[in-house]
This record gives C-alpha cells, structure tokens and sequence, in this order.
C-alpha cells in the first residue's frame, strides 16, 4: 500500500479473487409515497480481472446497481462482499473503487496533472509520488504532453480519458464506469472502447461497465448482463447472449427484431418444428413450453435469399428497401406478418423473393406473455 494519512483508513486491496452480490435490492419513495424498486435481488459474482457489462434500456437498473457497488446508494436488502469483508457498510471513500462517470467530472480550474493526482492528495500521498503516479497514468492512457492544460482545451475523448486516469491512478481494485462514452461521436466510441479494453489489459483489474449500448458490451466485456426492471435476466459471454438470448425479452435487445407467433407441431432431432400461419420452420427451443403456442425470434442479418421450397423458406413480398451498400434492409410482407431483413445485393420495392433463416439461428420460446 502507498503512503497515506493514519486517519485515512482506505479499503485499498490492489486485487481480490471475488466481488459477491447476494440479493441486492434497492428501492425509492415517489412523491406519492410508493415505494418503487429499482433492484430486485440481484445476484452477481464478479472475479478478479473480469471486465463485466451491465446492460439494458433506461430504467432497467444497471446504473442503480453501479450506485449501489460504489456505495453512492444505500442499499435495502442484501449484501456485497469483497472477498470475506462485508463493503455495503462502509462509506464511498472507504472501498477504495475508481469511478469514471458519463459527464467526466473534470475541475475545470485544475491542470490535467492536478485533476489525475487530486485523489492521491486527497489520500494522504506525498507531492512527489502523486505526481509520478498521475504522470503514469496519463501516460497509460497516452495523454503524455497535456499534463499541463487544463480540461477546456482537450477534446472529448481526451477529457475522457483524463477521466480514466484519474480513476486508475489511485490503483484500484475495481474499477466503475457509468456509460463514459454516451457523450462522444461515434468515431470517437468505436476508439475509446478499444482504449478502455487496452487500459483494463495492462491493468489486469476488474471493470464493471454500465452501457445501453449493445455493440459496446459485445465488444468490451468478458461477461455481459443483460438487466430489465431491476431484475437481472441473463448472464454469460457476449457470443452467448448474442446468439443464445435466455429469453425474449434479451432476444429483443439484442437484435432479434422479428418476433413471429407460431404453433408447436413437434421435435426433429435437437429442433422443434413449429407452425407460422401455414409455414413450417424448424428452430432451436430455447426454454420449455407450457403450451403448443410459441414465439420463433429471427435476427434480420440472419435473413438470406433463397430458392423456392428450400428449408426454413418462406415466401416475402418487398414492400420497402433501404439501400446500405454491402447490402439492403428490407421491409418485406409474409404469410405471418411483416419482418424486416438485412439482405446481401440488390432488390426492388415490390419484387417477390424467397427468404430463409437456418435452423440453428431460429430460436422458438414459449408464448410471449
């Protein structure tokens, strides 16, 4: 542990093996007196070096739980543990947590080289090995060269960035961000989240990332955790949530725009076959059925042309093209409703084509409620 002040008694583990989240809750009192939860026993294991997205649309909860871990909320049930050590009951200062926040938090009067030390000061650490340290970081995140400007005159990613260092600087052993890139263009994103994957490699501590951007957790995180309604409703590796949603709801989210009403007919191997208004598909079942009406999710890039008859084809009637370059979203009419796809080449408005999603990317869930 670095140099610090005797009244300063910091939570400063540079590592741990596990953050624990048992049964967080959290909940608020509208003006009406109701009490409304925003978490609802949530549950989350976190290990060492792991980069973790929360994410979900506005409201879902992901930036109350972040609240909740940095101690900024109080919680209303359950616990989180740092290892053996219960941290909920201890203040912000006292967890030792980097926190990056959406607007950057810079003190505009401070020089960058002041901004990134000022939680080091704040520790107790001596002037000389504050600005080492500070200078360290700004080099991590290449910022070597502005230590002197003062935050006006950088740009947003480079603010952005100061923002990071500030956080990393006081060697965290976890570090907190609260969707730090909403603000930027999106040339900007795209360079900042391969910047912030960089800086949480070399630093080989754990991130806990909240986004409603579901490109930037597919691309960052090691584990995503898709929340809705303070409840969490999956939780697993990009590629699984991407292509194996739990249920429809993070189907929808992540990019399972075409939800089709359907009838169970049977099992075809480790398929089912379903019924849609005539058409018969075969899909993957993602979860039991309590009846024979299902809902079959198809993603429009999943979408292909095909020949007449071929499996899993249906019939489309193209009502709207919008031209993208390598290809074209498509609005088209079928025999169970209007979907949209995303084709390869050229189509006209008002062409009949055959389109086709392969089983395996078919996925049928039980009836949506």
């Amino acid at each position: 542990m670095h140099e610090a002040s005797g009244n300063q008694e910091i939570v400063m583990k540079h590592t741990f093996e596990q953050l624990r989240l048992d049964s967080v809750s959290r909940s608020f009192t509208n003006a009406e007196g109701q009490q409304l939860a925003a978490l609802k026993g949530l549950d989350l294991d976190i290990q060492r070096g792991e980069f973790i997205a929360l994410l979900g649309p506005s409201g879902c909860g992901k930036s109350t739980a972040l609240n909740c871990i940095a101690g900024l909320q109080p919680l209303t049930g359950g616990g989180i543990w740092l290892d053996d050590k219960r941290i909920d009951v201890l203040p912000p200062e006292k967890r030792g947590f980097g926190m990056v926040f959406q607007n950057y938090a810079l003190f505009p009067h401070m020089s960058v080289l002041d901004n990134v030390g000022f939680g080091l000061k704040m520790r107790g650490v001596s002037k000389a090995e504050a600005t080492k340290r500070a200078k360290a970081a700004l080099n991590l995140v290449q910022l070597i060269g502005h230590d002197a400007k003062l935050p006006g005159q950088l740009s947003g990613g480079q603010q952005q960035r100061v923002a990071i260092a500030r956080a990393i600087v006081i060697e965290p052993p976890l570090v907190l961000m609260d969707e730090p890139l909403s603000n930027l263009d999106t040339k900007l994103r795209i360079e900042m989240r391969a910047e912030i994957r960089r800086i949480h490699g070399k630093l080989e501590r754990a991130t806990i990332y909240v986004t409603h951007d579901q490109d930037e957790a597919l691309s960052m995180a090691d584990r995503i955790v898709v929340m809705k309604e303070g409840v969490v409703q999956q939780v697993a590796a990009p590629k699984e949530v991407y292509s194996r949603p739990k249920n429809l709801h993070v189907a929808r989210f992540m990019g399972f725009r075409n939800v089709v009403k359907a009838t169970l007919e049977g099992t075809q191997g480790e398929s089912v076959a379903v019924n849609a208004n005539g058409v018969r598909l075969l899909g993957m079942p993602m979860e039991g059925f309590d009846s024979k009406s299902v809902s079959v999710a198809l993603r429009p890039e999943d979408m292909e042309r095909a020949e007449p008859g071929a499996e899993n084809a249906f019939d489309a009637h193209v009502e709207i093209v919008e031209y993208g370059g390598r290809d074209s979203l498509i609005i088209v009419n079928t025999a169970f409703g209007k979907l949209w796809a995303r084709i390869a080449g050229e189509c006209s408005e008002g062409e009949r084509i055959s389109l086709r999603v392969a089983p395996s990317k078919t996925l049928v869930y039980g009836e949506e409620k």
